[in-house]
């Protein structure tokens, strides 16, 4: 007599995964924990200073999302961790800073423009710095990533790669100061004034509005045009990718590099399309991400290691997980310190990526380029 096997319920199931009972777990901890820390004065007890912590949140979270984008279009198509992304990042701030004081004259000491002299700046800014990362981030595959694909070499060999890319670049910056860094004969060459050790001010594109207030917050016209430009570019690229041909060409080398070659996609001339246009979206968040906290060569390694995590934490390889994972990070992370204080920033954010690696390590959207 045959035994018949009873499948599981479906809550059970649901009871039994990590992801699941940790994610209650967390729920329950803030649901008790944030009223009694407002009871006892450990949390912000003030809806006004909630609210700012929100608009905050949001604002950084949308930069880490175009971020995001970077690493989660390469690690679909590559498998790939480019952790050069941040120095790509990098450029794209200077290079922005570069066009909106060489090509409008706006300097740090500026009250701002207005007008179409505005919109011209700051959408030629946006386009010189995309520009500028998008073709690095190509120079970066074509001269470091591809000799490795063509050779086979193991997986560990493209992330020391990426790490080595990220070190050159920052350090490339460092020197670009104005001094000499030669030796003999060449101790007389100055290198170009572009960076250097200091942070680099950004100049004052758009005089400071406050255009409505919620519950006491004032919100202010930068607040708003960096959540638009992002909301919108992510938009565009969500579209891109599921719309176009070439999208379609990105999502089926990710999909199965080896069919798509045989169905006729060009594989080399895909993976060069995903670098740029992850390039593109990391240069026009170099620029808005200066206009709020100005440029330095190191100013990629944080919103780097957080665009990563947000990138894990939406499912790495989903590009609409890299935007829900940049908005969830960036309001996590704010709305944490109002209990903690600003000094646990950091940690909270690098808390979310422990426990999504703990508990759901294909993210909450799973990992499928596109999806």
């Amino acid at each position: 007599m045959a035994i018949q096997s009873k499948s599981t319920p479906r809550g059970v199931r649901l009871l039994r995964d990590p992801a699941v009972l940790g994610g209650g777990v967390l729920v329950v901890a803030v649901a008790i924990g944030i009223p009694l820390g407002i009871k006892h004065g450990v949390c912000i007890n003030t809806l006004s200073g909630w609210v700012g912590l929100t608009v905050t949140g949001l604002k950084l979270g949308a930069l880490y999302a175009m971020v995001a984008l970077g690493y989660t279009m390469v690690y679909g198509v590559l498998q790939l961790l480019n952790f050069a992304h941040s120095e790509v990042f990098m450029i794209g701030s200077f290079a922005g800073l570069y066009a909106l004081k060489k090509i409008f004259g706006i300097e740090a000491t500026s009250e701002g423009v207005g007008g179409i002299e505005l919109i011209a700046a700051l959408f030629v800014a946006i386009l010189v710095a995309a520009l500028a990362s998008g073709g690095v981030a190509v120079v970066m595959e074509r001269v470091a990533y591809r000799p490795l694909r063509r050779h086979g070499a193991p997986r560990l060999a493209y992330l020391i790669t990426a790490i080595g890319v990220s070190l050159f670049l920052s350090n490339l910056f460092l020197l670009l100061d104005g001094k000499p860094h030669l030796f003999f004969p060449f101790d007389r060459f100055n290198w170009p004034n572009i960076a250097g050790a200091a942070p680099v001010p950004y100049p004052n594109v758009m005089k400071l509005t406050t255009v409505f207030s919620i519950f006491g917050v004032q919100v202010h016209n930068l607040d708003i045009l960096v959540f638009l430009v992002a909301i919108g570019m992510l938009v565009v690229l969500d579209l891109f990718v599921r719309k176009t041909r070439a999208g379609k060409g990105i999502r089926a080398v990710a999909e199965d590099p080896e069919t798509a070659s045989l169905m006729g996609v060009n594989v080399n001339g895909i993976i060069v399309l995903t670098f740029f246009v992850g390039g593109l979206m990391a240069g026009a968040a170099g620029v808005l991400y200066g206009l709020f906290f100005n440029a330095q060569f190191n100013m990629g390694f944080i919103p780097g290691l957080k665009a990563f995590t947000a990138a894990v934490l939406g499912g790495i390889g989903n590009i609409r997980g890299a935007m829900l994972g940049g908005l969830l990070l960036g309001l996590i992370e704010n709305l944490g310190v109002a209990c903690t204080g600003t000094q646990w920033q950091e940690v909270i954010a690098f808390l979310v990526l422990v426990g999504v690696l703990m508990f759901r390590p294909t993210g909450i959207l799973g990992e499928q380029v596109g999806g």
